[in-house]
């Protein structure tokens, strides 16, 4: 077992394709199936079923994740507080925050910017991944914060900012579903659509306002994160049906939204571990994050923001 097979393993059980897994890696589609085969085989656990070509994980395999990640987080903790020693710099404050990957890309990059320039005492480590992982990277102390489903599968969290927002129709610019101020299931019949993976519970909820017209959807491809889905939409792959808010931060992309129905609500929240006071920088963190999205993705992305740590963290706008 080593590190590299670890990090493939992680991969893959987040965005639940070798290939996407690969390219978050930045290896090839080979490699990465080599690697979890002999990830398999040094455990003598079955973590994989593989069906027509594709790997799908064992129940085993969820169990192992969260500890998978632990090892990885603490190997990388190490690693950097090595090189700080190393390098002689002085100890940083460090604050850890996990969101989706679409949130990572979109918006975190500016947060941090902005964040650290103005606290240079101030070290920040951003992970992408599931709201699930999130749940779990929280109650084990690896993160401070996460952007998780609300209200979330587990209890030991405490909510910042909670967010809502619903499903909406992604197409392309100039797509004929433009011309409509809403997307129902029913004008989708023989539309070729991008949809989320279908352990996804935003998935659920769209199969079935399908099963309620009694018609198959035509899924033309399927992706594990509303990033992907917006950039196969913008190709000209098909349309998705996706979380709005996620889906308005990737307007930029030349696609457009019109709410779905029948309406799916989409309820998040920026969490911290209950019962003990977080960082005094936390929460100031959480509402860059929260402010960061509604700037970029504009306040009908939201259908409404509350906050548990007073007015002035929510975004001007969005306040209730």
């Amino acid at each position: 077992m080593n590190f590299k097979q670890l990090e493939a393993f992680i991969a893959f059980m987040n965005t639940g394709s070798t290939i996407e897994a690969a390219q978050r890696l930045g290896t090839s589609q080979p490699a990465v199936s080599r690697l979890l085969s002999q990830f398999e085989d040094d455990l003598g656990v079955p973590l994989f079923l593989r069906r027509k070509g594709r790997l799908h994980p064992t129940h085993q395999a969820e169990i192992l994740l969260p500890d998978v990640q632990n090892m990885v987080l603490g190997a990388a903790s190490l690693h950097r507080h090595v090189n700080q020693l190393r390098l002689g710099g002085r100890r940083r404050t460090l604050l850890r925050v996990q969101v989706p990957s679409t949130v990572a890309q979109a918006v975190m990059p500016g947060v941090a910017e902005a964040f650290l320039d103005d606290h240079p005492g101030v070290a920040l480590e951003v992970l992408a991944g599931s709201y699930e992982n999130g749940e779990v990277a929280l109650l084990s102390r690896e993160v401070d914060l996460a952007l998780v489903r609300s209200p979330t599968l587990n209890s030991g969290l405490a909510m910042l900012l909670e967010l809502a927002t619903e499903a909406v129709c992604v197409m392309p610019a100039g797509h004929p579903l433009q011309a409509l101020e809403t997307v129902a299931s029913a004008d989708l019949i023989d539309v070729d659509l991008v949809l989320l993976g279908r352990q996804r519970s935003l998935r659920q909820q769209i199969d079935q306002a399908f099963r309620q017209e009694r018609m198959m959807p035509q899924i033309r491809a399927e992706v594990h994160s509303v990033e992907m889905a917006c950039r196969f939409v913008a190709q000209g792959l098909g349309v998705s049906i996706v979380n709005g808010l996620f889906a308005h931060l990737c307007q930029d992309m030349g696609v457009v939204c019109r709410p779905f129905r029948p309406r799916i609500d989409y309820c998040l929240g920026m969490a911290t571990l209950a019962g003990q006071a977080p960082d005094p920088l936390v929460p100031e963190l959480a509402a860059r994050i929260v402010d960061a999205m509604a700037q970029r993705a504009g306040p009908d992305a939201f259908t409404s923001v509350a906050s548990n740590i007073g007015s002035t963290a929510v975004p001007a706008g969005l306040q209730p």
